[in-house]
């Protein structure tokens, strides 16, 4: 007996025609290479990037961490579609040369996979 499984689907899918991140453990889509803003940052298990925006992730609840660049108020951020703690999201910075990270998203390099478009 064949047992079916219903196909997984994501909340979001990024347009087929630019260079986009995706879960490496799912491949549900994450984010478009234009929202990046920085390779230069560092998540709890190694690189990071940061992002203005990013898909198919849930939000756990805030709270205050001390980061290599001070106090911040952050929430963890998981893929929707399997659960996988992905990075965090930037609630809050209480310095002031920090304020930009403010609403943006860290994703650890470790847990996504370049998707379409990259040569």
């Amino acid at each position: 007996m064949v047992k079916l499984t219903k196909p997984k689907t994501f909340q979001a899918y990024l347009d087929d025609c630019h260079r986009r991140y995706s879960c490496v453990h799912c491949r549900a889509h994450l984010a478009n290479h234009d929202d990046l803003i920085s390779k230069s940052f560092q998540g709890s298990q190694g690189r990071a990037y940061l992002f203005n925006s990013v898909v198919n992730v849930g939000c756990g609840p805030a709270e205050e961490r001390v980061l290599l660049t001070g106090l911040h108020a952050v929430a963890d951020i998981y893929c929707e579609n399997c659960n996988t703690t992905l990075g965090w999201k930037y609630e809050q910075a209480f310095e002031t040369s920090q304020k930009y990270k403010e609403g943006k998203f860290i994703i650890e390099v470790s847990h996504m996979i370049k998707d379409n478009g990259w040569d």
